[in-house]
């Protein structure tokens, strides 16, 4: 489409352009961009209408949002986004028609019916050209369900939403940070493998995160959405995994993470037919053991837990597994006598620290996750010391190393009595502190790794 003197040309491929008036009494008016779902795929279109709000032209097909805008603003043309909920919404919405109403659909267009509205079907891309949304594409590690994450624009505003958990933010980014960093992980006894988690997080001008959206966000589709509204996009997908997460530790005030997952609950039902079931199978085990042996019953476990995937009730596996009945809440009471004592700090679940025989400081992020070793001393590079910090509605804690430099960084609320336990019984130094913005921006972003 162009402006050619007082009239708005529709260039057709194969025919003569279409020419509406912009002067007079029936002259083009108004642009909208229409997205209607049906059950054969979702129509994409644009529609041109006159002063009485009734349409002129219909053209099926997807075009970038920002493009069309800018059309109609450079036109002297309406705009409006119109993205129907239903197409009973859209028929009634575009089957007013003006006079000597024309269409592009059959110029080379898969059509049928009376072409208003169109069959026009799109795959879902994780980029939307038309309604300018972005989506991942993935889950954040491999095999992990794909996130219901979206991010769109609203004017300059960034909107982040999580239909899950239903709550949306809107956001001012000075850029998009790209990342991936890796994890360590046992798979089997003591065996170790990489895994990589993947995600975008939105900064604000001093490079502090705003929010944090694991997911695999393809990058050349995030180009092209921060480009339509010249954000920058810093490429962190090959840089060093230390430097990432320190990156990622740096939170801004308000921060949040959207994981556009759901939260598996059990409910209350299960809860009991699982802990009946982990009854039965304490019985159970305890037959097969002492009459067929221990094999035997790692037999049956795993031809127990392979149906259980088919008929998709894994949660019923503690009939085969029934010491996790028991062992789970003495695994928590322990830790909590633990804490008490000061020889760990931090939840069961990670991330929480502990003091090995061999004096040294350890973090581990959670259950099968390898932990990171640190040794404890007054030199360079070992941890000497703990700083639970505070700076405005954000907490967390450095540990340092001999020279006062920070060398981890764990954001989050830590109990500061319990930190004082643990740290007198650790051997380290203890300090609490309120950061000025200054200090607060020096040190999370002088540490040499950090817990995202």
């Amino acid at each position: 489409m162009r402006v050619n003197g007082g009239c708005l040309v529709v260039e057709v491929p194969g025919r003569h352009p279409i020419r509406l008036p912009l002067t007079g009494e029936e002259r083009a008016a108004g642009l909208i961009l229409y997205r209607l779902p049906r059950e054969t795929g979702v129509v994409y279109g644009v529609a041109i209408l006159d002063v009485g709000g009734r349409i002129m032209l219909d053209s099926p097909g997807a075009r970038p949002r920002h493009l069309v805008e800018a059309f109609a603003e450079d036109a002297g043309l309406t705009f409006e986004y119109r993205p129907y909920a239903t197409e009973s919404e859209g028929r009634a919405n575009l089957g007013t028609r003006a006079r000597g109403w024309r269409t592009t659909a059959d110029a080379g267009l898969p059509v049928r019916g009376d072409h208003s509205p169109h069959e026009v079907a799109l795959r879902l891309r994780p980029y939307d050209e038309v309604s300018g949304e972005l989506r991942p594409y993935e889950g954040a590690l491999e095999g992990a369900p794909r996130p219901a994450t979206t991010l769109g624009w609203n004017g300059g505003t960034l909107v982040a939403t999580d239909p899950v958990s239903g709550r949306s933010l809107r956001l001012a980014p000075a850029a998009l940070y790209h990342y991936r960093y890796e994890r360590r992980v046992f798979v089997s006894g003591r065996k170790k493998e990489s895994r990589f988690l993947t995600g975008l997080a939105v900064l604000d001008a001093d490079g502090l995160v705003l929010a944090d959206l694991p997911g695999g966000w393809p990058a050349h589709e995030v180009a092209v959405f921060a480009a339509g509204r010249k954000l920058p996009v810093r490429d962190a997908l090959t840089s060093p995994s230390k430097r990432v997460r320190t990156t990622l530790s740096r939170r801004a005030l308000g921060w949040t993470r959207l994981t556009g997952l759901e939260v598996p609950r059990m409910s209350r039902a299960k809860k009991t037919v699982a802990v009946c079931a982990g009854t039965a199978g304490l019985f159970a085990m305890a037959y097969v053991v002492t009459t067929g042996g221990w094999f035997v019953w790692r037999g049956l476990s795993a031809l127990g837990g392979t149906l259980l995937d088919l008929l998709d009730a894994k949660w019923l596996a503690v009939f085969f597994a029934p010491l996790l009945v028991v062992l789970k809440p003495v695994r928590q009471v322990w830790h909590t006598w633990r804490i008490r004592r000061g020889a760990a700090l931090g939840p069961p679940g990670g991330p929480y620290l502990f003091v090995s025989r061999g004096r040294t400081l350890s973090v581990r992020l959670g259950p099968r996750m390898v932990s990171d070793d640190m040794e404890i001393g007054p030199d360079l590079s070992c941890a000497s010391a703990l700083m639970a910090y505070r700076h405005e509605n954000l907490s967390g804690l450095f540990v340092m190393d001999g020279e006062g430099r920070p060398v981890r960084h764990l954001p989050g609320p830590w109990p500061l009595e319990d930190a004082h336990r643990f740290a007198a019984r650790g051997g380290l130094g203890f300090e609490v502190r309120a950061l000025s913005r200054e200090e607060y921006l020096d040190l999370t972003g002088r540490a040499r790794d950090a817990v995202p």
